[in-house]
């Protein structure tokens, strides 16, 4: 499967994001809460990022095998 370098580049920046945004969000979360909502979370937070991680490799894999110049 080939995708163009926009999307590959597209797939790293969202991942990027997601990265940052999920473990800025589990730094963030307040003491007082019940068990329950740490679990939920916890869980939330380690998908998205291993979501994170897959679409970082399609994007980063994306833009290693394109060639940099048009095609002919």
């Amino acid at each position: 499967m080939q995708i163009s370098r926009k999307i590959a580049g597209f797939l790293a920046a969202v991942a990027a994001f997601m990265i940052f945004e999920w473990i800025n969000l589990g730094f963030n979360l307040a003491d007082g809460h019940p068990t329950a909502f740490y679990v939920v979370h916890g869980i939330l937070i380690a998908v998205n990022i291993v979501v994170a991680i897959v679409l970082g490799v399609i994007g980063l894999r994306g833009l290693a095998k394109r060639p940099k110049g048009p095609s002919m």
